[in-house]
């Protein structure tokens, strides 16, 4: 493409997963819902692990992390996506796209990177209990945290910096909901080959190798499970499969649709998968690790008591300024 072709792009425009206006009113009513569910589930797990003192352990610090990374994750794609459809235009300033698509990049990690340490926090726990409260401690779980944060930070910043030295033409269309950094590079009118390869590579040393690290910390444990007693294997099997339901629906759906994007076009299918582990499996995460956890689920009856007690204390004391 001729140089003369290349202007200063003020604004994408944002396809979204649906074209067809008599779909707009379902997807809105859908997206909005699953958006509040997210929110308001995550947030509950916040509040509960920092409100109850007998959850002040290594295992929901890690998970109220998750959560904290789940609600801002979704909220980067899905309240734009919403105000699309609401007001019928598909436009995303330049800087806005860019924005969004670094916080997409950190969040995304950080999903990747806490199911990796929490995997290896059920793996000491497991098979080596004796020894957990010296491997597995509030300073390391801390400094390793806030390690996560910063190795996601500088990868973004990585791939921005890239970004910027591109070239994209006027009009430009993003064939999906929400400003997805593969999608941007096939946008792009200049070559793309050094983002690309540090795209691949990021995501094999991100993405690929702490799945590995997950599966390689599961490995070791159905061998202690052998030597178990039968009540000993089922709690090793319910402390993993929570774990494992959100390992397989996040890592599974974003690393498919990012190496599936090194060899095919933009798709419908791509768009329902990148849906899957940005806003799917942020939704389900406080379901998959609530209901069948005693823990929680006690904190959680006693932030709805304090609730409870806190909303009729309000009550009363209104009723009694206006008598």
């Amino acid at each position: 493409m001729e140089a003369g072709n290349h202007t200063e792009v003020s604004e994408f425009l944002l396809l979204g997963l649906s074209e067809d206006p008599e779909q707009q009113p379902l997807l809105l009513g859908v997206f909005l819902s699953m958006y509040l569910i997210t929110v308001l589930g995550n947030l509950l797990i916040i509040l509960a692990v920092s409100s109850d003192p007998h959850l002040h352990t290594p295992m929901y610090f890690f998970l109220s992390n998750l959560s904290l990374a789940d609600i801002c994750f979704t909220s980067t794609t899905v309240p734009k996506m919403l105000v699309n459809i609401q007001t019928q235009r598909k436009a995303i300033s330049y800087i806005e796209c860019f924005i969004s698509c670094i916080f997409l990049i950190i969040f995304a990690g950080m999903d990747g990177f806490l199911l990796t340490v929490m995997a290896y926090d059920r793996y000491v726990a497991i098979c080596h209990p004796l020894h957990y409260t010296v491997i597995i401690n509030p300073r390391p779980c801390v400094l390793l945290v806030l390690l996560c944060w910063f190795i996601i930070f500088w990868a973004s910043l990585l791939h921005i910096l890239l970004m910027r030295r591109l070239t994209f033409c006027a009009g430009t269309k993003i064939p999906h909901f929400f400003c997805e950094l593969a999608q941007l590079l096939k946008a792009a009118c200049s070559d793309t080959l050094i983002n690309n390869i540090v795209l691949y590579v990021a995501t094999a040393l991100l993405g690929v190798f702490p799945l590995a690290g997950i599966l390689l910390s599961y490995s070791q444990i159905p061998s202690l499970m052998r030597l178990s007693s039968a009540g000993g294997k089922y709690k090793a099997f319910s402390t993993c499969r929570s774990h494992l339901c959100s390992v397989s629906s996040f890592s599974g759906t974003s690393l498919g649709v990012y190496l599936s994007s090194a060899v095919t076009h933009s798709s419908p299918q791509n768009s329902v998968a990148s849906m899957m582990y940005t806003v799917v499996t942020p939704m389900l995460n406080p379901f998959i690790y609530s209901p069948r956890n005693k823990d929680v689920k006690a904190a959680l009856r006693r932030l709805f008591s304090q609730g409870a007690l806190c909303l009729k204390w309000v009550t009363y004391v209104s009723t009694n300024r206006t008598s």
